[in-house]
């Protein structure tokens, strides 16, 4: 076990554009190694991404190890966790998170399959902490503390890897803060070459399509968002009026969006998006823990619920019981007679 306490983030990053997660990691990495008193290194591959390095320090970041190859150009899996794993078995970080996104799903286990390590998938805060094993008699200090919702959302668990090295953890996009650039922090830029082999080519990138998707839930002031509550599609149309008069976004919970109304770029919760608006009104949404953990740090929270005893209201700043067929049109009505 190395004496290292560095804290590592995969950066991620598509087309020169680097991915919110890593953004937000590199806030929670700062502030993990801060508590450890060590440093805090960013792994960045792609092609022609030299630039990027210094948004990179400006978040937080000591040390950018950059791998700089026209293989890594788009993310596959071989090549890239060729170089992140010799990178990590040479230099024995302390912790290394990567974002929870496709792409880290993909890519954090295979690589702590290799270390022969644990990983902490979609956890929802990172915490540094001591963990006491009353089986050993004794105290581990300064684990990472590895927390996320386990059996369906019911329960918030933390998980701790007392033993092996690194402590592994994905994180979920939206989740954690992304701290303010300081463009001028001072950092190093070390650029590593990347040594592959035959078979980490065994997938050949032909062609690349992308669908942009033209939902901002993570990006908007306001969200309106429909539950099991909305009966149909007319129903989902008056909260969709009310997210436009709000100049805010459509979102939905997952029963809606299993309901066939409403596609899944919609959703938020905890197989969705974490957002954290101005602004949050949830219509017909009963408020279970698997949608709250995506949108409880919202600055205000609206519920309507015919239910007055729906968990929603517990977390909410104003409350309505009643039909949302009836009081959506209403608060439409009232906001654009204050808006002439």
């Amino acid at each position: 076990m190395s004496d290292n306490r560095n804290v590592w983030v995969f950066v991620e990053q598509d087309e020169g554009t680097i991915a919110d997660v890593s953004l937000e990691l590199l806030g929670k990495g700062r502030e993990l190694a801060d508590r450890l008193g060590s440093e805090l290194h960013a792994i960045l591959c792609g092609s022609k991404v030299e630039g990027l390095a210094k948004a990179l320090i400006a978040q937080g970041a000591d040390l950018v190890m950059l791998a700089d190859d026209a293989e890594l150009e788009h993310y596959r899996t071989l090549p890239y966790a060729r170089v992140v794993t010799k990178l990590v078995e040479e230099r024995k970080p302390y912790i290394v998170l990567f974002g929870a996104t496709a792409s880290g799903r993909d890519l954090a286990p295979r690589v702590a399959s290799a270390l022969r390590t644990g990983l902490t998938a979609d956890c929802t805060d990172l915490q540094i902490g001591d963990y006491e094993s009353r089986k050993e008699a004794k105290v581990y200090k300064d684990l990472l503390l590895q927390i996320r919702p386990a059996f369906g959302g019911n329960l918030i668990a933390t998980i701790v890897n007392p033993k092996g090295r690194p402590q592994m953890a994905s994180v979920r996009e939206g989740v954690m803060k992304k701290s303010a650039p300081d463009t001028g922090r001072r950092g190093k830029v070390e650029r590593v070459s990347p040594r592959f082999e035959a078979s980490d080519f065994a997938l050949k990138v032909i062609s690349r399509e992308k669908r942009e998707s033209t939902v901002r839930l993570k990006e908007s002031a306001v969200v309106v968002a429909g539950g099991a509550g909305v009966a149909g599609p007319a129903e989902l149309d008056l909260l969709r009026e009310l997210a436009q008069v709000l100049a805010g976004e459509l979102g939905a919970s997952r029963a809606a969006v299993d309901a066939g109304l409403v596609h899944h770029d919609h959703q938020v919760g905890q197989t969705g998006v974490t957002v954290r608006p101005r602004l949050y009104v949830a219509a017909g949404i009963s408020g279970a823990i698997q949608h709250r953990a995506g949108m409880d740090e919202s600055n205000k929270i609206i519920a309507i619920n015919t239910d007055p005893n729906a968990p929603i209201f517990q977390i909410a700043d104003y409350r309505i019981v009643g039909d949302l067929a009836e009081v959506v049109p209403m608060l439409v009505e009232a906001l654009r007679d204050k808006a002439k």
